[in-house]
């Protein structure tokens, strides 16, 4: 990975994603009991790489990742860097492949929605506390 690319200001993410660029893998790392998968991404603003840890959501050998932002009222920050700058870096253990970013709508939405709440419960639950539609990407 990228060495001039940022940490996250957040503690805990920051923590998590030193711990996974030490040991060179996603393995062990994980945010409540669950893995997790590193991304990285270009900031809409700043142009800057960014390194954001996410739930690993996985079927098939695609992924997807949720804009939950554990049911707040907005999106997370990451949401608009990954609208503008679609192309991104995903680590997975020790896989590092790069992919496009695609948001999901209808259907599709929905079959990817139920497979992050099998990996991760919690999802439904953030989903009561928001009247935003929680975004779900699939990446290509």
């Amino acid at each position: 990975m990228a060495e001039n690319t940022e940490l996250s200001p957040t503690d805990w993410v920051r923590e998590q994603t030193e711990r996974i660029l030490q040991q060179g893998t996603t393995d062990g790392v994980e945010i409540f009991d669950r893995p997790v998968v590193l991304l990285t991404m270009t900031g809409a603003k700043s142009g800057k790489k960014r390194y954001v840890p996410l739930m690993r959501v996985e079927d098939g050998g695609r992924y997807a990742i949720v804009a939950s932002k554990g049911g707040a009222p907005e999106h997370p920050v990451w949401y608009f860097n990954l609208k503008a700058n679609p192309e991104v870096t995903l680590q997975d253990g020790a896989k590092v492949v790069t992919l496009r970013a695609r948001e999901l709508e209808g259907a599709e939405r929905a079959q990817w929605w139920q497979r992050a709440v099998d990996a991760y419960p919690p999802y439904a639950e953030y989903q009561t506390k928001t009247s935003r539609q929680i975004p779900v990407f699939v990446l290509e």
